[in-house]
């Protein structure tokens, strides 16, 4: 995309305003689904922000598809991300990438190097990722008939180990739509996990190519 385009500009204005946004939808949901003694009026003030937040999240797809110049069935299928995010704005903040990139246009060379940019992406859309799915999941699976997920505290278990791809098996979903996230999770936490593991590895062996160079090759 080019940087001077309207979709550009669009984005590099908007994607900070749409992260708080994304943020604040989280913590209304989070409010909703943790607050059990909350009062009818405020349960139904963090629904109608929901409601507000996700419209704004449609009207930017919507722009962002307008300013594009495709069709939109085309769109859809090249902007996986933006439609998976407007379908669950509970995935929003993990566009950390767009983010960042339109941080970094009004500051300047990043500051960090590749390796370290692409582990710190991982690293925090993990948290991001895990903690919205303990939400989803124990939404779920609380007071569902044979839950081992009777607790918020066991929901971020089970999603840690799901994510780091460990699977201890003591507590699980039982629900179809626990489960479906569950699915989504594992998915989400290979892909994590590959992409920490590579970044590593790819560093290290420059590192230790970079050592070489310099020692130059052995004395005869």
């Amino acid at each position: 995309m080019d940087v001077d385009s309207p979709a550009a500009r669009w984005e590099q204005r908007t994607e900070i305003p749409l992260f708080v946004a994304s943020m604040a939808f989280m913590a209304a949901y989070a409010t909703r689904v943790l607050a059990v003694d909350l009062s009818s009026g405020w349960r139904n003030l963090c629904l109608a922000a929901m409601l507000t937040l996700w419209v704004v999240f449609a009207v930017d797809y919507l722009v962002r598809w307008r300013l594009g110049g495709q069709h939109f069935l085309r769109f859809v299928t090249t902007h996986v991300l933006h439609t998976l995010v407007v379908i669950l704005p509970l995935l929003r903040p993990l566009r950390i990438v767009p983010l960042y990139d339109a941080v970094q246009r009004r500051q300047g060379d990043p500051r960090l190097s590749l390796y370290a940019r692409v582990i710190a992406y991982a690293s925090l859309s993990t948290l991001l990722l895990g903690f919205s799915g303990a939400l989803a999941a124990y939404q779920q699976e609380r007071g569902a008939p044979g839950a081992t997920m009777r607790t918020f505290g066991d929901a971020v278990w089970w999603a840690a180990s799901t994510l780091s791809t460990v699977g201890y098996g003591d507590v699980t979903p039982v629900t179809t739509l626990g489960r479906v996230i569950a699915t989504g999770m594992m998915a989400c936490g290979l892909g994590l996990l590959g992409a920490v593991t590579g970044s590593f590895s790819s560093w290290l062996m420059q590192t230790f190519s970079r050592e070489g160079d310099r020692e130059g090759p052995p004395g005869r």
